[in-house]
């Protein structure tokens, strides 16, 4: 007997929160994760914020990053915020940026990942997120609710 799995293809979580004040670099960050669902609220598995915070950095500089120099950032700025050192696992820091580039905010380039075409945030909401990703859920979401309409 063959068993269904619900999989998604995709998945994009939103969240909205206050107007963004005067926050840290890694505050903002933690914003950021929240707002596209890649942090729960309330969660104390932060590692995520972390990743995303490492790679935003090495933007500046236009740098690609190795998982291995990831890690030794994401120690070093936890050791500097004070934050436990937990999920620092290497495989739970290829898990995270696999979850930073299944939503298109990191890229693979040779062995080594950066943001995105070192485009701004913005940038990769508007042409990557927004435009692609949201609009395809939203379009399923639609053929889903007319086949419905149409069994109902």
């Amino acid at each position: 007997m063959k068993v269904s799995r619900d999989t998604p293809i995709a998945e994009l979580t939103f969240r909205k929160y206050e107007k963004p004040q005067a926050l840290a670099e890694r505050e903002l960050v933690k914003k950021v994760c929240l707002t596209l669902g890649l942090l729960q609220p309330g969660d104390s598995r932060d590692i995520i914020v972390d990743v995303l915070h490492t790679l935003l950095r090495a933007k500046k500089t236009r740098k690609a990053l190795t998982c291995t120099e990831i890690e030794q950032k994401v120690i070093a700025g936890r050791k500097k915020h004070k934050l436990p050192l937990t999920g620092i696992a290497s495989s739970n820091i290829r898990r995270q940026v696999k979850r930073l580039k299944d939503i298109f905010l990191v890229e693979k380039i040779n062995s080594a990942y950066r943001i995105t075409e070192f485009l701004t945030l913005t940038e990769i909401y508007e042409s990557k997120i927004e435009r692609f990703l949201l609009q395809s859920i939203l379009q399923r979401a639609r053929e889903y609710f007319s086949k419905a309409d149409e069994a109902f």
